[in-house]
């Protein structure tokens, strides 16, 4: 299976946030094991405009590779104890992000990251040549469907941004 490239990741955070589903994370260990899991559910969250974004509020130290290319890992701690994995999409200094909720085996994207030993030190991480993690291309038919709905704990972003169906999940036929 190929990686994916930098163009993949150059695009709007609502294509590529759907276009996730069904692609392959890659995490390579530090004993070297290998272990390859589908992606299942996402959630796109899309710049300044968006009040859910960590960006709406301008860039900071946290968010700061959010204005990078699209293909860097942006990862960040909550309750003080689970690291959310995000990949920054978009042209530089257009801050999107696409949170990996799911993965095949682990529902919650406290669990996954958790499971995958994620942890501060993937910050800034480039998914184009990093030995660490990567996404592949599936070779799986697309044999889902992509189902929607509103993002998940953003009650403080109002009415407008939390009722947006920016999430995104594999749903079989």
């Amino acid at each position: 299976m190929s990686r994916l490239q930098r163009d993949f990741f150059t695009r709007d955070v609502l294509e590529v946030a759907p276009d996730l589903l069904g692609k392959i994370l890659v995490r390579k260990f530090d004993d070297n094991s290998i272990k390859k899991y589908l992606i299942t559910e996402v959630e796109a969250y899309r710049g300044h405009e968006d009040l859910a974004c960590h960006a709406s509020k301008g860039r900071t130290p946290r968010t700061e590779i959010m204005f990078h290319e699209g293909g860097h890992v942006y990862v960040y701690l909550i309750y003080g104890m689970y690291w959310m994995l995000n990949f920054v999409t978009d042209l530089k200094d257009t801050p999107q992000a696409v949170l990996i909720r799911g993965i095949e085996g682990f529902d919650g994207p406290g669990k996954l990251t958790k499971n995958l030993l994620i942890d501060k030190s993937f910050y800034g991480e480039d998914l184009i040549s990093s030995n660490r993690l990567w996404i592949e291309n599936s070779q799986i038919s697309k044999d889902f469907k992509i189902k929607t709905t509103p993002r998940i704990g953003i009650d403080y972003a109002g009415d407008i941004y939390k009722n947006k169906l920016w999430r995104f999940i594999t749903e079989k036929n």
